[in-house]
């Protein structure tokens, strides 16, 4: 990716990051303790990931943009979901493609959108080997029933009702938490407030990371060590490095444009930021209650969920970019184009 700049438009998306070498075999930390994975069988967690079944043959794997708008909430109140765990290859830039864990063959998984007080009805069935799970951070539920591993060839169901509305990370908590999701297993789960918001354009951005080695066939599979190490090789909003710079994110002049922006992780936030702009609210916590107003550039915790709106009065191409930029020059940037 060509070095980002405020005024310039930084070219289409290109890997950043040195070949990928072998790392050695990775050592998982000790977690018969652990709660939320009771029947976790760590020895069939592998140093790198690998796609079961799947020809490694990267020239297969075609490329696809990850839509950003936000669906609509159901109309009846209610959600009814049956989603697999997968291992699925996915090209991320026109150069890589990466062994993923998936809820739903792509990372990230599906962008899920209710109202405060609707019922969540959920499924998840594991296709593969390795034991998953999944954990809504928009859930108040015994995370050791609704959470818990799920084994190959088993499912797990479970209800539940959002009580405040915000932008809400979801993931695999299957151990080490760290490798599923470094991995691709997150996604965002949107809760609107039950009285609304003023009428907006509205996307959702969660930002995520890759640590990969190569793999066979040029499908590169997932590097624990690099994980711990905390060194990503990319870092992206909606699984793909610089997606929305080739394909920008287009609103008219007048419209009020709100990102729902996720910090995936697994390990690092995101400081948002849209260059030519200025936020015209900000909401930490359940929106509409008390927005911050005016800021340029507002912290997402790893893990935790903002939600930013601004109102377009001019046109132009604005890039949004997490604004540590060693992140966007690894491919968290887009542009937001007004016309």
């Amino acid at each position: 990716m060509a070095a980002l700049s405020a005024c310039d438009r930084p070219d289409a998306a290109q890997s950043s990051a040195a070949p990928p070498t072998k790392s050695p075999p990775t050592q998982y930390p000790d977690n018969s303790n652990s709660r939320l994975d009771s029947t976790v069988v760590r020895e069939e967690h592998h140093a790198n990931t690998s796609v079961a079944g799947v020809a490694n043959d990267a020239s297969a794997v075609t490329y696809h943009r990850y839509a950003p708008e936000l669906p609509p909430p159901p109309a009846n109140g209610r959600l009814v979901l049956h989603w697999h765990a997968r291992e699925v290859p996915v090209r991320i830039t026109d150069d890589v493609v990466v062994s993923a864990w998936t809820f739903e063959g792509d990372v990230p998984g599906p962008i899920l959108h209710c109202r405060v007080g609707d019922t969540i009805e959920f499924t998840l069935t594991n296709d593969v080997v390795i034991p998953h799970s999944i954990d809504f951070h928009g859930a108040q539920i015994d995370p050791k029933v609704a959470f818990r591993s799920v084994p190959k060839g088993e499912s797990v169901t479970f209800t539940f009702t959002p009580k405040y509305a915000g932008a809400f990370m979801y993931h695999c908590g299957t151990a080490p938490v760290l490798m599923h999701i470094g991995a691709g297993m997150y996604g965002a789960l949107i809760v609107s407030p039950r009285e609304g918001l003023p009428p907006a354009k509205e996307f959702v951005l969660v930002q995520g990371e890759y640590y990969l080695s190569a793999g066979n066939g040029g499908v590169q599979v997932s590097d624990y060590q690099k994980m711990l190490s905390t060194l990503p090789d990319h870092v992206c909003f909606n699984g793909r490095p610089g997606q929305y710079m080739k394909e920008p994110i287009r609103v008219k002049v007048g419209d009020r444009v709100r990102f729902w922006v996720v910090a995936a992780g697994p390990s690092h936030p995101c400081h948002f930021h849209v260059v030519g702009e200025q936020f015209d609210s900000v909401w930490l916590g359940a929106p509409p209650a008390n927005p911050i107003r005016g800021v340029q550039t507002f912290t997402v915790p790893a893990g935790g969920g903002l939600v930013f709106d601004l109102i377009c009065d001019i046109p132009g191409e604005f890039p949004f970019v997490n604004h540590a930029f060693g992140h966007g020059q690894k491919g968290a940037v887009g542009i937001l184009h007004v016309e």
